[in-house]
């Protein structure tokens, strides 16, 4: 079976009174519509056909891949129109129609509904709802089969009654699909062409109708206001905690925690509270995070300790190594095992050695540092002339005192030390002592300023 994808996304969700278009509003670090089309992509489809109208340009330059076929709909006319925008594109046996704002839609429902699917049988997801007040129903005969859909405005009393509603997401041959396209009518309460249409058209032509319930609700569930949006938001990561609870990670508090990308964990990983994960993230086994940590695109191995408010990005850190409370490491930085950074430290693109301290108060930029050295506090890395990065290099056991100003381009190198309140501008030989600050001077008799009474 070849499979052919429409994402229907040209809606412009007046109520969620922005200018952003109603599909790029985000979930969890990622466009609505971005979430569909990467659940679309694991279902190996021979291409995915997206549908834009309102701020399309905004959605074509946010989202525009190899494997996208954008196709506009100028006038919004409604989901049977906007399918029809597509059909010419279309090649394959079979096709999907999903919705841009319906971001948590999983895989394997959508792989259930796609085996529905044959030459005289199409597949619709419905759903049931304890209150499905603006779902269209799906009609029923005396023997159970799907007859048709009715939209809420179009509906009498009876159909209201209905619980089963539609969530639009339909599977279908696409040999019967541009028929049904070419006698769609807009003869309702809208004046739109309703997709749903099709489904009175397949019962028609003798094809049957074959259902197909989510395990959740909330994976139908659309965003049509910031409400709505939240609710989503908070869904997906109560979801995404459950996954990782399963894989064997202690979370204090679900309720709160946050996952914006794709994370790797190992077993008997503990995370406290406001931790916020974003980008591709790898955490091994035996790792701890406090609270208020925000981790994105790194690296954490066996035995990490990260504590109480720390940001770390674009980094790794090795075994058993720790950062925190309040350190900020930056990309391109790497702890190697057992490497301490305590709190109120910055590094940046900064290689520490096994073993290696910088315990408070310090920034590191553009350095290399050697295993066990310790880095009093105060210590900072003059790396920016105004113009051009510069290197500090630090070799083995070396220990710099507290308040030392490192000007790069410098190399420290194995076993020297510097002396407390340092300017250090020229290279340190093995085992010196580098002293680089000017001669105390005691005045007798001095006298501090008064301030001047006011007249």
């Amino acid at each position: 079976m070849s499979l052919e994808i429409v994402i229907l996304a040209a809606g412009q969700g007046t109520r969620m009174r922005s200018a952003l278009p109603k599909v790029l509003h985000p979930i969890a670090g990622n466009s609505m519509l971005g979430h569909v089309i990467h659940s679309a992509r694991q279902l190996d489809p021979q291409r995915i056909h997206v549908v834009i109208g309102h701020g399309a340009e905004a959605v074509r330059e946010r989202l525009a891949a190899d494997d996208l076929n954008f196709v506009l709909q100028d006038q919004q006319l409604g989901t049977g129109h906007a399918v029809a925008q597509a059909v010419p594109f279309i090649k394959s046996d079979t096709v999907l129609i999903l919705y841009g704002d319906v971001p948590l839609i999983e895989v394997e429902t959508l792989q259930r509904l796609l085996t529905k699917v044959a030459p005289q049988q199409l597949g619709l997801l419905t759903v049931e709802l304890d209150d499905p007040t603006g779902y269209g129903r799906i009609v029923r005969d005396t023997a159970g089969k799907v007859t048709a859909i009715v939209e809420q405005k179009d509906a009498n009393e009876a159909e209201r009654a209905i619980t089963e509603g539609n969530t639009g997401i339909l599977a279908l041959p696409f040999a019967k699909l541009g028929e049904w396209m070419s006698r769609l009518s807009n003869n309702n309460a809208q004046g739109e062409y309703y997709l749903t249409d099709v489904i009175a058209m397949a019962v028609s032509d003798g094809l049957v109708v074959a259902t197909e319930q989510p395990h959740d609700a909330m994976e139908v569930q659309g965003a049509n206001d910031r409400k709505q949006l939240s609710e989503l938001e908070r869904h997906y990561q109560l979801r995404a905690g459950r996954r990782l609870m399963a894989q064997g990670v202690t979370l204090r508090d679900p309720a709160r925690f946050d996952v914006r990308g794709e994370v790797t964990v190992g077993r008997d990983v503990l995370i406290d509270i406001n931790v916020i994960l974003e980008g591709k993230v790898v955490i091994e086994d035996d790792v701890v995070i406090g609270p208020n940590c925000v981790i994105k695109d790194s690296t954490l191995r066996k035995g990490v300790v990260i504590k109480a408010n720390s940001h770390i990005e674009g980094a790794v850190l090795g075994e058993g190594s720790d950062a925190g409370p309040f350190a900020r490491i930056r990309p391109g930085t790497v702890l190697e095992a057992r490497a301490h950074v305590g709190n109120f430290v910055e590094l940046k693109n900064a290689h520490l050695g096994e073993g290696a301290k910088a315990g408070h108060l310090t920034y590191l930029g553009d350095a290399e540092v050697g295993a066990r050295t310790n880095i009093g506090a105060g210590t900072i890395t003059c790396n920016y002339d105004g113009a051009n990065k510069w290197k500090t290099v630090l070799g083995e056991d070396v220990f710099i005192g507290s308040n030392t100003s490192l000007v790069a381009p410098v190399d420290i190198s194995a076993g020297a030390t510097t002396a407390a309140g340092s300017t250090i501008t020229q290279d340190v030989d093995n085992a010196q002592l580098a002293v680089g600050r000017a001669r105390q001077k005691n005045i007798d008799g001095w006298k501090r300023p008064e301030k001047l009474k006011k007249s």
